[in-house]
C-alpha cells in the first residue's frame, strides 16, 4: 500500500516536470512574427511635409550606364539621361534615367523621388552613389551603392502612402547590410532575441532582417509619438537586442533628427 502511494506520487511529479518541460520548450521556440512585411506596418513615420535634404538635381547630358533591370532580371548596357542630385549635406547621387523616358517624364520621375532621398537619414544615404531609373511594376531594389526604382511600383507605393518606407528599406540594404547584417553583435542579437519583426526577415534573416527592423527602429526611436502604444509595445519586445545594437551605433539620423548621434 505505501510503496503504491510513493510510486503513484513519484508518477505525479514526473509527470508535472514532463508537462511543465513541455510548456518552457515551447516559450523558447520562435514565435510567429508580427508582421508580413515592416514596410506596410505604419504610413507616418516619414511625411509628406517632414523635412529633406535634397537641393537640385543637374542635368548632365546622356551616356551608357550598366544598370539592373527588373523586367529583364539582369543587369545591361543601357542608354540614359544623366543628373547630378545634390543634397544640402554635401552628398552626390548620379541619377541615371533609362532613356524610355523623355525629358519631361524623367524631370517630372526626379521631382518625385529626389525630395523623398533627402529625407532619409544620412546614415542610409551615405553609400547611395546612384539611381536606376526605369519603367514597369517591378519592385524597388537596394544595394551595390544604389537605390533601384520602378516607376510603375513606385505609383503603387505612392498610392499606398509608402514611399518613402520602402525607399528607407531600401537604403538601409545599399547604407547598412554590408557593414552589419554578418556583425556577431548583431547576429547574437538575433539570437538573444529568438524572434524576428517580420515574416519576410525571418524567411531571409541575412539579407533581409537589418532592413526590415531599422525601418521600425526609425519609428521607435525618432517617431514615437506617431505610432501607437500598442505597435511600440511591439517592437520593443519582439526585438530589444536589435534595438540596443542600433542604439550602440553613433547614427547620423539627419534631417530626421537635428544631431547625428543616435541617443
Amino acid at each position: 500500500m505505501l510503496v503504491e502511494f510513493v510510486y503513484q506520487t513519484l508518477l505525479r511529479i514526473c509527470q508535472t516536470f514532463f508537462i511543465s518541460g513541455l510548456l518552457v520548450g515551447a516559450t523558447l521556440e520562435s514565435a510567429e512574427p508580427p508582421f508580413h512585411g515592416t514596410i506596410f506596418v505604419n504610413k507616418s513615420i516619414i511625411l509628406d511635409d517632414d523635412p529633406s535634404v535634397f537641393d537640385k538635381s543637374t542635368p548632365m547630358g546622356t551616356g551608357q550606364r550598366r544598370m539592373f533591370d527588373r523586367r529583364s532580371n539582369r543587369f545591361a548596357e543601357v542608354d540614359a539621361r544623366l543628373y547630378q542630385a545634390d543634397f544640402k549635406d554635401g552628398m552626390k547621387i548620379e541619377v541615371q534615367v533609362n532613356m524610355e523616358f523623355d525629358e519631361a517624364e524623367a524631370q517630372q520621375a526626379l521631382n518625385r523621388y529626389l525630395p523623398v532621398v533627402g529625407q532619409l537619414p544620412a546614415v542610409l544615404r551615405k553609400d547611395v552613389k546612384t539611381m536606376w531609373i526605369h519603367k514597369g511594376k517591378e519592385p524597388f531594389g537596394g544595394g551595390n551603392d544604389n537605390l533601384l526604382i520602378h516607376t510603375g511600383m513606385g505609383e503603387v507605393y505612392l498610392r499606398d502612402g509608402i514611399l518613402a518606407e520602402t525607399l528607407c528599406h531600401e537604403a538601409a540594404h545599399t547604407s547598412l547590410d554590408a557593414t552589419h547584417a554578418n556583425n556577431d553583435r548583431w547576429q547574437t542579437g538575433q539570437r538573444l532575441d529568438g524572434e524576428f519583426i517580420s515574416q519576410y526577415a525571418r524567411d531571409n534573416p541575412g539579407r533581409e532582417d537589418v532592413a526590415e527592423s531599422f525601418l521600425l527602429y526609425v519609428a521607435l526611436r525618432y517617431r514615437r509619438d506617431r505610432i501607437p502604444n500598442d505597435l511600440a509595445e511591439t517592437i520593443e519586445t519582439t526585438m530589444p537586442n536589435r534595438i540596443k545594437y542600433f542604439d550602440s551605433l553613433e547614427l547620423d539620423m539627419r534631417p530626421i533628427t537635428n544631431t547625428s548621434k543616435s541617443r
